[in-house]
């Protein structure tokens, strides 16, 4: 291996274009500085320099409850979440760019404030911007399936993140997930079900989690017959 060349963790996700339609562009332009929170970058243009910091009180000019989400995608649940309980505040990780810019624009059009994004890994982003005990809820909502076996490593919800999300919840916090593809709606449950730090408050699968609203992908995977499946698990003193 050569040493100078930086070295690629496993992550979960694949890069794509980041080529933007001309609105996007024209919502990143306006709204980046408002909403965008930039951090240093490690090697890769995703990744997250070891002695990065980020004053989540400064970013958004308040202390309030925070929950992360990793994954927002273009925003079409979490800005309405976002909107529906101003007194929270929302860190949302999101890698891709031309999503990250339709966000923008929904949270520009709805003049939320109450939002921020970072285009980083969202799993390093977790453990490394974030004090211990300081959020009040973690949503992992319809996170790649990584469906061959040997992508299975890539999976975003796992031990190590489950040791993260643990330390970085306050007690009591709550991990809200989705997913429509069942091998990993199964694999989610027998990781997180084995954990000690979680108790799942359901026998099963959580009711829907009435706040999320239908986004046309989850809306697509059940036309073609998928069923999505909650899970709510809460952190344990």
């Amino acid at each position: 291996m050569d040493p100078s060349r930086p070295h690629r963790s496993v992550v979960s996700f694949v890069r794509r274009s980041t080529r933007m339609n001309e609105s996007q562009a024209a919502a990143w332009e306006r709204y980046r500085d408002r909403f965008v929170v930039a951090v240093p970058q490690a090697e890769r243009n995703t990744s997250i320099a070891e002695d990065a910091v980020v004053d989540w009180d400064a970013a958004f000019g308040r202390r309030a409850p925070r929950i992360v989400e990793i994954g927002s995608g273009g925003g079409d649940s979490l800005v309405p979440m976002a909107a529906a309980r101003p007194e929270v505040d929302f860190i949302a990780f999101e890698v891709f760019a031309p999503a990250v810019a339709s966000t923008l624009g929904r949270l520009g059009r709805e003049d939320i404030t109450n939002v921020r994004v970072v285009m980083a890994d969202g799993a390093q982003g977790l453990a490394q911007l974030f004090d211990d005990a300081s959020l009040a809820e973690l949503w992992t909502f319809f996170a790649d399936p990584w469906h061959k076996a040997r992508h299975h490593k890539r999976r975003l919800v796992s031990t190590n993140l489950a040791d993260v999300a643990a330390t970085k919840l306050e007690a009591g916090g709550l991990w809200r997930l989705a997913t429509d593809w069942e091998d990993y709606a199964l694999w989610q449950r027998e990781v997180l079900d084995a954990h000690p730090r979680f108790e799942n408050l359901h026998p099963g699968w959580a009711p829907r989690y009435d706040a999320r609203p239908v986004t046309k992908y989850e809306a697509k995977g059940l036309a073609a017959g998928r069923t999505t499946r909650d899970l709510t698990y809460r952190r344990l003193p």
